[in-house]
């Protein structure tokens, strides 16, 4: 009963009109970073955090805004991989299978269709996933200490290699980057530690600054040096059309990979790439002869929609209750809860109850209104895909910089953020992951706090570090996530592959 009274009191947050609004206009604008290949959710999301702090929006509006961005990224992702055969984002590559054979044989139009409704069911069984799953986990992490915080990190750290897919010394290293930036600034000793004497990093790097450097400026940077031609031919989209018999036929698929990707979400490390690999592969394994992947199979479209938007929910499960982000998206919308002085984790659940359910009924808006947001206006969102960059890049670069420079009014800041932009730009280019930066630099000083205080209390004992049972439990769930993903992912990657090879000969 209490969760439905939390429920119901989230809803008056996120009906309340200017609420609304920004949900739907964060809706609107995800749907078009989505659409555009390469950009994804993580960017869309940090493009979107300066705006935020422009407008001057109180919490649960700012919230509420990136978590529609979020939400509308991941629908967007599927229009490129249709039309155009290229993955707005990595969990949107298996709509490619099947979406694109569908619209070679003009049935675009089917296609968009479909995978909005399986998207839309997708995102409204993690959501509800969500609703049942975190309010219980949040009262199990209350029982946490010190010692049981600090090996949470630990954990949160050993599955960087489920969320960036990269090479494991790679990540190692970005992650240990993303620690030592977290220690420039004073202690809590009053020790300045990598300061220059520069009065602007006596409070610590402004992770905002990173975030929005490293991932938007550097994106732009990369978009500028592989896409600034014109615009790309697409395949012609007719009348969209949604017949019952359609839905029904899909349905299940839907269902079932909803459920799928919401599990995956939950999983540390795991995110949407793994629920949309598993819900199509299982689908594909369950439907055997009765099905046609790869040749079209509007099943095909279905599952891998609805698992990576049941994905993207079920990520924040662990971000909301625990602090711990389970995929890159999730850690900048992280970044924008501490910037907003607000602790996620479970305490988050009683003293900021309003943003938590308002975040999370708008959650349940949000599918609605891209539902019926990306059935009339598809047509427009597939003619963005046409436009030639050099138009759309200035328009993100002035909302960046206008972002930044409004939340301090510092030119330092901005030529801080311009810094990161390239490191980030250099970074992508020697293929090292940046969530692992955010990351280390978002834990690294409640990592530090909680292993003082951790020390503190056992005067000095660092056998208190997995003294209790349930320290010692995530230990060994941190040993496990840290070699797991380097043996099941690359298993993973290596099906991916040759099912998109194999698809690919058979066409």
């Amino acid at each position: 009963m209490d969760t439905l009274q939390f429920l119901i009191d989230g809803f008056a947050v996120a009906l309340a009109p200017q609420n609304l609004m920004f949900a739907l206009f964060g809706a609107f604008i995800g749907t078009l970073i989505g659409a555009l290949p390469g950009l994804g959710p993580a960017n869309g999301v940090a493009i979107l955090i300066p705006l935020a702090f422009t407008l001057g929006l109180p919490a649960d509006t700012a919230m509420i805004l990136l978590t529609a961005v979020y939400a509308g990224a991941m629908y967007g992702g599927r229009i490129s991989s249709i039309l155009l055969n290229i993955p707005g984002d990595e969990p949107a590559m298996m709509t490619c299978l099947d979406g694109y054979p569908m619209a070679q044989k003009g049935k675009a139009a089917e296609a968009l269709a479909l995978s909005a409704v399986a998207s839309f069911m997708g995102g409204l069984i993690g959501t509800i996933g969500l609703i049942l799953l975190a309010p219980v986990l949040a009262k199990f992490a209350l029982t946490f200490g010190p010692a049981e915080y600090f090996a949470l990190f630990m954990l949160a750290f050993a599955t960087l290699g489920g969320i960036t897919g990269k090479n494991p010394m790679k990540t190692v290293v970005a992650a240990t980057l993303g620690i030592m930036i977290s220690t420039v600034g004073i202690d809590n000793t009053g020790v300045q530690r990598y300061t220059f004497g520069i009065l602007k990093l006596y409070e610590g790097v402004d992770f905002i600054l990173a975030i929005v450097g490293l991932f938007a400026i550097s994106e732009l940077l990369l978009f500028i040096e592989e896409r600034a031609g014109a615009g790309r031919k697409l395949i012609q989209v007719g009348k969209l059309l949604l017949r019952p018999r359609d839905i029904l036929h899909v349905l299940p698929t839907t269902l079932r990979g909803g459920s799928l990707g919401f599990i995956a979400g939950v999983l540390p490390g795991a995110g949407a790439s793994l629920g949309s690999f598993i819900s199509y592969t299982l689908e594909k394994q369950y439907l055997g002869k009765k099905g046609h992947f790869g040749e079209g199979d509007p099943r095909g479209v279905a599952a891998p929609e609805a698992g990576n938007n049941g994905a993207s929910s079920g990520a924040l499960v662990p971000m909301l209750t625990l602090g711990v982000p389970g995929s890159g998206t999730t850690a900048v919308l992280l970044a924008m809860l501490i910037s907003l002085n607000i602790t996620p984790g479970p305490l988050m659940f009683t003293q900021n109850a309003d943003i938590v359910w308002g975040v999370i009924a708008a959650l349940l808006i949000g599918n609605l209104l891209l539902l019926v947001l990306n059935i009339p206006l598809v047509g427009f969102f597939v003619k963005l895909l046409s436009v030639p960059p050099m138009f759309l890049l200035p328009m993100v670069t002035m909302i960046a910089f206008v972002g930044i420079y409004s939340i301090s009014h510092s030119t330092f800041d901005l030529y801080f953020m311009i810094g990161f932009g390239v490191a980030g730009y250099l970074l992508r280019k020697l293929e090292m992951p940046l969530v692992p930066i955010i990351l280390g630099l978002l834990l690294g000083p409640e990592m530090e706090k909680n292993l003082g205080h951790a020390l503190v209390i056992s005067d000095g004992d660092w056998s208190v570090l997995w003294g209790t049972p349930l320290a010692a439990s995530l230990w060994l769930v941190a040993g496990l996530g840290l070699i797991l993903p380097y043996i099941v992912g690359p298993i993973l990657r290596r099906r991916m592959r040759a099912a998109i090879t194999e698809d690919a000969v058979s066409d």
